[in-house]
């Protein structure tokens, strides 16, 4: 297995060298009236499309609260208020009662007609937002009333409207082709300025309708090296550093990392459909030869958690819904020869593969691997190409809710079913856990549905990875959220 090695000092300084003037950022280190000072950030991944809500750069508008949506999620992924304060729906339609006293960053006022505009926005973009990925929606207001209203009964609304993606912005944001958020959210910081793939800036918002914010703005530079990052919190340039690779957290020291669990789980997926894992024998075998603890110890540095289920520990109900597995027998596997597919964009994934290799060969499959980037080897995936594929997997989409990953990747019509997988069983359980309701009857459904799929062996769950945050000395108050939407938070500020 490749040994991580600690870069030698010459190559810590270059890093150092590479982030002189990256956070020579329009608010400086100038504190205002009060003696607070801006907040610095470095994130990793740049805007890909000019921090439009309707893509992914959403949730970069979501960290640095500037952009906010009608319903937030708890802990457990249940709606809660936020722009809007209450709902209720009748069947297929919806009614939120938007709520009062909030005004965008342009100063004028938030109504139900400007919720209404967002979302008929992103109902009909080209693409869609992912959470709105097979979802006919409407959007009518009157008065302080918002009603959605979808073609089929849907009992995650309320969650999906939780999505950064579906932020409501100001008309102002509506002007042109693309939806600008320079000066449109209702968050506690607005945003002033977009640099494209640098940097942005950001200044509190006095008139938050949750109160002022404690610290005076936010700077943040782009920067996609993990070394860069994490040089950037060592040496003082930056505040907060997301996603610290695993090899740099043991040279910051423990004061200033922080490890969140994250709702992704490194699975290997069996062919159920070709093959010899075709054989349920054989699928429980590989099964048995698997011990995902010398990856995590090995691969990980000891960051991440040993599966125990599909639901890792950032879904914080699921430990206590899980019931206990009847393992399947297992057949001999001796002579049965088996090729595992990976991708090298997770730099992590082929050292997984080659310890898998290992413990099945040691077990009598004979093992090959074929490793390429993702972009090439998709395709070859989703067609069963493969008698087994490793992948690192979301586990909670967009909605906050595992039922849709869950279908996704195990019913016989998921659209992401690398097993190949076609039971009745599990397609019944999937079904089931899709109608529920919100809530505890959901979870529970959920998690038969989870068990069903690990009765048949058609995936074996490895790990769940965990995201490391740094946070200078003096940071307080900032957010560390599995979900990846909280960073800066009103109450974030530097001590």
């Amino acid at each position: 297995m490749p040994v991580r090695r600690l870069l030698p000092a010459a190559a810590l300084a270059s890093a150092s060298l590479l982030l002189a003037g990256c956070f020579a950022a329009p608010g400086g280190r100038d504190g205002d009236a009060d003696g607070g000072k801006r907040i610095r950030v470095a994130m990793m991944n740049p805007p890909r499309s000019g921090l439009s809500p309707l893509s992914d750069d959403a949730f970069k508008l979501s960290r640095w609260s500037t952009a906010e949506t009608l319903v937030t999620l708890d802990a457990a992924g249940d709606p809660r208020p936020a722009l809007a304060t209450s709902w209720k729906h009748d069947g297929t339609r919806w009614t939120f009662t938007v709520r009062d006293g909030v005004t965008f960053h342009d100063g004028t006022p938030l109504t139900a007609r400007d919720a209404a505009r967002s979302l008929t926005r992103a109902a009909t973009a080209s693409p869609k937002p992912r959470i709105l990925d097979g979802v006919d929606l409407t959007a009518t207001a009157a008065g302080k009333t918002l009603t959605v209203t979808t073609a089929t009964p849907d009992p995650l609304l309320p969650q999906r409207l939780s999505s950064p993606q579906l932020s409501i912005l100001s008309a102002g944001a509506y002007r042109g082709k693309t939806v600008n958020p320079v000066g449109t959210g209702t968050g506690a910081f607005r945003l002033t300025k977009a640099n494209g793939a640098a940097s942005a800036s950001l200044d509190r918002y006095d008139g938050y309708w949750g109160g002022k914010a404690k610290a005076p703005g936010i700077d943040v530079t782009f920067i996609p090296d993990g070394t860069a990052r994490a040089a950037a919190l060592r040496t003082g340039e930056a505040d907060i550093v997301e996603a610290v690779p695993v090899s740099q957290a043991a040279l910051l020291g423990p004061d200033l990392v922080t490890e969140v669990p994250m709702p992704r789980t490194n699975t290997l997926y069996l062919n159920t459909a070709k093959g010899p894992f075709k054989d349920p024998a054989l699928r429980a075998a590989a099964r048995e030869a698997i011990d995902a603890r010398p990856v995590v110890k090995g691969v990980y540095e000891g960051r991440a958690d040993v599966a125990e289920g599909l639901l890792g520990p950032a879904v914080t109900w699921a430990d206590g819904l899980r019931t206990p597995r009847r393992p399947a027998r297992a057949a001999d596997p001796r002579g049965a020869t088996i090729t595992i597919g990976t991708f090298t964009d997770r730099a992590e994934l082929p050292e997984v593969a080659q310890t898998l290799q290992q413990q099945l060969r040691k077990a009598g499959f004979d093992v090959r691997l074929e490793v390429r980037e993702y972009a090439s080897i998709e395709a070859d995936a989703l067609a069963g190409a493969f008698d087994a594929f490793l992948l690192s997997r979301a586990t909670v989409l967009d909605s906050g809710d595992p039922a849709a990953y869950l279908y996704s990747d195990f019913a016989s019509r998921g659209s992401f079913n690398l097993s190949q997988l076609a039971d009745p069983a599990v397609d019944a359980a999937l079904d089931k856990a899709a109608a529920a309701p919100s809530g505890d009857a959901r979870r529970r459904a959920i998690m038969a549905a989870e068990a069903a799929v690990l009765a048949t062996d058609a995936a074996v769950p490895l790990l769940h990875e965990r995201v490391i945050q740094g946070d200078a000395a003096d940071v307080a108050g900032a957010a560390h959220d599995p979900r990846e939407r909280l960073l800066v938070t009103p109450g974030t500020h530097i001590k």
